[in-house]
């Protein structure tokens, strides 16, 4: 893991600079859903220091910027469940053995459906 990160998130490669976007985007449309009242709350971000990149889960960021937070096992098998996934949509590289959760805990809207849900971050990249 890059000493940037202070142990948080886990280090990705990109295979080309365009696939930070493609990468952010569809980070926006996978996590916890509330299927109540058609919420998806966003459980990671991509992360990019100094060309160096990162897949944090949003307590990580948060915590990142020096606030106090709780993140559980659970979060960090959701975030490396995430990670695992974007890497076999072939999104991204990751050098890590990750230990997942069971995929009933994650929710991933395809892009036809995010315009029928309301998509929620708890961080904000900037603020």
């Amino acid at each position: 893991m890059n000493d940037l990160f202070k142990d948080m998130g886990i280090t990705i490669n990109l295979k080309d600079k365009d696939d930070f976007n493609i990468v952010r985007e569809t980070l926006t449309r996978i996590g916890i859903a509330s299927f109540k009242n058609k919420t998806l709350t966003q459980s990671c971000h991509i992360f990019h220091k100094q060309g160096n990149y990162a897949i944090m889960h949003f307590k990580e960021m948060l915590a990142f910027d020096g606030k106090t937070v709780d993140i559980s096992d659970q979060d960090i098998l959701r975030r490396n469940t995430i990670v695992s996934l974007l890497q076999e949509w072939d999104l991204l590289e990751s050098m890590e053995d990750l230990t997942k959760i069971d995929m009933s805990l994650i929710k991933v809207l395809s892009s036809k459906e995010k315009n029928e849900w309301q998509l929620v971050s708890k961080y904000t990249i900037g603020k």
